[in-house]
């Protein structure tokens, strides 16, 4: 009798006039579990790990941070999938998956699969597949002079056709959205007829709209890599007043979002069921020149500090915000990290010129097509029949010791995290974890990430919702476990996501109905 009334009941809500299934799936799925919301406000502080979001709190009882870990569940043991880099890290938090059902391994990476963009043609590169793919300021219209006025991009609207890879078949340009192989948060919610919106660091992320390019409703993309009048020869990066003036233009955007308009304020839309941003400031503090951490204790410098206060007053303003719509009680607020940053100890730094791959493995005659290095190296083979000699090569006392080497990767020991080389166009053949500190650059910044250090995995994650009790969960947990749990917020099915099937991806754990 139950099971007939609940069938019944589900019929007579899809046959409802502008009801679609998934609405009324939403309806019907898990509508009296705790974290149960009218909305998610998701925000990514991009290099924030566990230790500091505790320190903070501790440290500043009154602040917004402590207000919501007041009333949230905080996990003190999340981890990134790897590589820890910002599209893996944030593809985890909105598909449920990894780079081995999502496809997508870093933003500057090989495949041997696409055809050259034309750009990369017009430069002289031969029409043939295998490409160094970038979804970055790289493909941003006026790169590299960024013409016009860059804190204005929007999402597909300011990327350069021609700067995109090619589809070997159809010859058509492959945008960042058919880049990635499973749907999205955005896709699952808005195909509920729910409203999505999302703010991040290059146009590139339009990407989160998923395969179909339509789950973002209102897509605002500044790019960070644009020139900063206020420093000329600088981008928003190069200093802490200007990261910090360039996530502000994000915040505004979600301020206004949380009143019910677009990110420009022009238009009232509705509150999105789904929104939020990155915070590109405390990654920055932590990897800028004499900013960082000051001892091994994490105890962040003077400008380190500045950016988690200008994050903390962020998202004071967001709370204050959603209080005054009277929206507060029935939005949860998920603050976690794509990735964090390695070392936290900068007495362990020890900068490296990544192009030591390249010569040497040029030198044992198994050249590579592309590497990708940060804090550790991925490596793509010209002819991956040389994986084992290029190993090889590596692998001397010698070359372990000038490229600080801790780890290497090939063979069996990649096709248990990830797809076959072999048969999978994007997989690298080889993966290089360096030792903690070992910092691939020429340059002078402190910190990266992109590794599977602890330093570089281990970030902060909290769910907080008015109505919840304060508990810390130590569980260990996979930040791809965020997505299933927002759907299941939201009253959506967490199986709606492909990576979650693919992947088996569980909800968060601690949270008792």
């Amino acid at each position: 009798m139950m099971l007939r009334n609940t069938v019944l009941g589900l019929l007579l809500g899809l046959s409802m006039v502008g009801v679609t299934p998934l609405m009324a799936q939403a309806e019907a799925h898990e509508s009296n579990h705790p974290l149960r919301a009218r909305r998610v406000l998701l925000i990514s502080v991009d290099g924030l790990h566990a230790v500091d979001l505790d320190k903070y709190v501790a440290s500043h009882p009154h602040s917004a941070l402590a207000g919501l870990v007041g009333h949230g569940l905080t996990y003190t043991n999340a981890y990134t999938p790897t590589p820890s880099d910002s599209f893996p890290g944030i593809l985890a938090l909105t598909t449920g998956g990894t780079p081995y059902s999502t496809g997508v391994f870093y933003d500057d990476k090989w495949d041997r699969s696409l055809l050259p963009s034309p750009q990369q043609i017009a430069g002289g590169q031969a029409n043939l597949p295998g490409t160094e793919v970038q979804f970055a300021e790289n493909i941003d219209k006026g790169f590299p002079n960024f013409l016009g006025d860059p804190t204005t991009y929007a999402g597909a609207s300011a990327i350069d056709v021609n700067a995109l890879p090619l589809d070997p078949v159809t010859k058509q340009p492959v945008w960042p959205h058919n880049h990635l192989r499973v749907n999205t948060i955005f896709e699952v919610i808005h195909q509920a007829g729910l409203r999505t919106a999302w703010t991040d660091k290059h146009p590139a992320y339009e990407m989160l709209s998923g395969p179909s390019g339509k789950g973002i409703d209102d897509l605002y993309t500044p790019e960070i890599n644009a020139p900063n009048p206020a420093t000329p020869g600088k981008d928003y990066t190069g200093t802490i007043n200007g990261v910090q003036f360039y996530d502000s233009l994000k915040v505004n955007a979600v301020l206004r979002q949380i009143h019910g308009k677009d990110h420009t304020g022009t238009t009232h839309l509705g509150v999105p069921a789904i929104f939020g941003m990155n915070f590109q400031s405390v990654s920055v503090g932590q990897k800028l020149a004499h900013n960082g951490y000051l001892d091994a204790l994490a105890t962040p410098s003077a400008g380190l500090e500045s950016s988690l206060d200008f994050v903390d007053a962020s998202l004071g303003k967001m709370v204050d915000a959603l209080q005054d719509q009277g929206l507060y009680e029935s939005t949860l607020v998920v603050v976690s990290a794509k990735h964090g940053q390695s070392p936290a100890d900068q007495n362990a730094v020890n900068r490296i010129d990544d192009g030591l791959y390249s010569s040497i493995l040029a030198a044992a005659g198994t050249p590579e097509a592309f590497h990708m290095a940060d804090d550790f190296c991925m490596i793509w083979l010209n002819d991956q029949s040389q994986t084992a000699a290029a190993v090889a090569a590596l692998d001397t006392p010698a070359n372990r010791a000038a490229l600080g080497i801790a780890r290497i990767s090939a063979g069996a020991d990649i096709t248990t995290k990830y797809k076959n080389p072999l048969t999978d166009g994007r997989t690298p053949d080889i993966i290089v974890q360096s030792s903690t500190g070992v910092i691939y650059t020429g340059g002078s910044k402190v910190a990266e990430h992109g590794g599977s250090s602890e330093d570089d995995t281990h970030v902060a994650l909290l769910l907080s919702l008015p109505h919840l009790e304060a508990k810390r969960i130590h569980a260990l947990i996979q930040t791809t476990q965020v997505a299933p749990t927002i759907l299941l917020s939201l009253g959506l099915a967490p199986e709606s996501l492909e990576a979650v099937k693919i992947e088996h991806t569980a909800t968060l754990p601690g949270i008792v109905k």
